[in-house]
């Protein structure tokens, strides 16, 4: 069985057949499979440029194991410069929040933009409010230069009043799987 974490994902693997259970009935995993954004040295990710950021995360958390599939493009040296940083808010107060992130001091830096068109897409593809399935908002943070303490980021976003979560992924990865040029390799933690 697998738990989808997105309305999209639910819907491809139902027409698969592929059965399917939540968090509700099932909280222990023995392994979740997903891909990232991008991979840093550390094995920290950067998920969510797809809006499912916050599904992802709460199945992810409950697995014994987390591997991540990715191919050579989404290695880098440091997070944040190659791929925004999606950053789940409510939609109250909204225009606030995103300032809040932006004057964080582990977000100095970056450019917050407000997700415009498909929550799917961090590319701006539309005029209204990007929607995640959760019916919240995100903003992308847009980074010049690496970020220099994602945990310390993970945190400080975690603690802002208004996030609901954010694509940091620190400390989760059991091992990556990387298909590049040479062929397979695996990084484990």
């Amino acid at each position: 069985v697998a738990i989808p974490t997105s309305v999209r994902t639910k819907e491809q693997a139902e027409s698969l057949n592929i059965p399917l259970v939540t968090l509700d009935t099932h909280s222990k995993l023995d392994v979740a499979i997903d891909g990232a954004d991008e991979v840093d040295p550390g094995l920290n990710l950067v998920k969510g440029g797809g809006g499912a950021l916050l599904r992802e995360k709460m199945v992810e958390v409950m697995a014994d194991k987390f591997i991540v599939i990715v191919d050579e493009s989404k290695l880098c040296d440091g997070l944040g410069p190659g791929f925004p940083l999606p950053v789940e808010i409510t939609p109250f107060c909204h225009e606030h929040t995103l300032r809040t992130i932006a004057a964080l001091p582990s977000c100095a830096g970056s450019d917050a933009v407000l997700r415009m068109g498909s929550s799917s897409s961090n590319v701006p593809d539309g005029d209204e409010i990007a929607v995640t399935d959760n019916g919240n908002y995100i903003v992308d943070l847009h980074f010049k230069e690496a970020i220099k303490d994602a945990p310390k980021m993970a945190t400080e976003l975690k603690n802002t009043v208004g996030v609901v979560d954010h694509g940091l992924f620190c400390d989760m990865t059991t091992a990556v799987i990387i298909a590049g040029s040479d062929g397979i390799s695996v990084k484990e933690a």
